[in-house]
Order: structure tokens, then sequence, then C-alpha cells
């Protein structure tokens, strides 16, 4: 069965800095390209961050580029999100997802940036 279980949300000021976490089980892995996503209240769900199996490669969108990054350890099936330089625009419920053949995702983890 597969699990995504997402953790590090919390509430925190402009300018702050949080690290989520996301601990997989069920599948392989390290033979996974992971992703963080992101809904903001009454808006879309939108790709955020995604690494490729080996962690070698990483890609973000515009709006993160140069304030988050994503990283993975293979060995401790987690995946991370140090989002530095936080604004109010990054409030949203982050969720990870594994595309594994089908897709998988967290329950989310809820980010709220104010002050």
């Amino acid at each position: 069965q597969v699990q995504l279980v997402e953790s590090g949300g919390g509430l925190v000021q402009p300018g702050g800095s949080l690290r989520l976490s996301c601990v997989a089980s069920g599948f392989t892995f390290s033979s996974t390209v992971m992703s963080w996503y992101r809904q903001a209240p009454g808006k879309e769900r939108e790709l955020v961050a995604s690494i490729s199996k080996s962690g070698g490669n990483t890609n973000y969108a515009d709006s993160v580029k140069g304030r988050f990054t994503i990283s993975r350890d293979n060995g401790k099936n987690l995946v991370y999100l140090q989002m530095n330089s936080l604004a109010p625009e990054d409030t949203a419920v982050y969720y990870c997802k594994a595309l594994t053949g089908k897709v998988y995702w967290g329950q989310g983890t809820r980010v709220t940036v104010s002050s």
C-alpha cells in the first residue's frame, strides 16, 4: 500500500523559512520521480518542484526559483522542500506526489505565511 506522509508545515512570518518532509512507503522510492505541489485557497493545485530518481535533476516553478530547494534521501525514503524567504503568496496546502505508473498524493501539510 502506497503511503505518502507530509510534515513540517505551520505558521511562519514573511521572510521566514520552513522545511517540509515527505516520507514514502509501499513502492520503490529510488525509482520514482517525486514532486511537491501546492494549492492555495480558491486556486488550482500547482507544481512547485520536482526531483529526478537519483536527485541529480530538479525543476522549479518560476515563482519559487532561488527560494525553495527540493532534495531527497533515497536511503530513508524521504523528499524535502526547503523553503526560504517565504511570502504571503506562498500560503497553501503543500502536497507530495509520487509518479510510479500511477499517481499518488499525500494528505498535505498547511503552510501559512503571515505576520
